[in-house]
């Protein structure tokens, strides 16, 4: 159990890096260049990913000694993709299903505040994801 809660405080530590990173490719691009949400998001979480994947092999997960590195990134990056469609899905339903569709929290949070509360429920869906994917499919048994 102890070797547990370390390794999901690494991965915690590992996924706050590659939030901080996601986050401030989305919000910036989006709120500072006018670059749609859903590019924008998608470039953060890409860029993310790779940190992530070079972090998450090296500190957080043991690697399984049958896979070899093509493969380990291969898989990799399938759950990677399954994370990314997670990720647009969510920004899109709070972007252009709740906000767009509600007056009420248009007068209450401004659109870059809602990109930025939006990138940051999406990336919560995902973290829990990402541990579960990555531990069942890339870590030793």
């Amino acid at each position: 159990m102890k070797n547990l809660m370390e390794q999901i405080l690494k991965f915690g530590v590992v996924g706050f890096v590659c939030f901080l990173i996601d986050f401030g490719i989305t919000t910036g691009f989006t709120n500072f260049f006018g670059v749609h949400y859903l590019i924008s998001k998608f470039l953060g979480f890409v860029i993310s990913a790779v940190v992530n994947y070079i972090l998450s092999i090296k500190f957080v997960f043991t690697k399984k000694k049958e896979m070899d590195k093509k493969k380990e990134f291969t898989v990799f990056i399938i759950l990677s993709a399954f994370g990314l469609l997670i990720n647009e899905v969510v920004m899109y339903v709070c972007m252009d299903g709740i906000y767009v569709n509600n007056g009420f929290l248009q007068e209450a949070v401004t659109r870059e505040m809602m990109v930025s509360l939006s990138s940051i429920v999406a990336t919560g869906i995902v973290m829990v994801y990402n541990f579960i994917s990555r531990k069942l499919f890339l870590e030793r048994k």
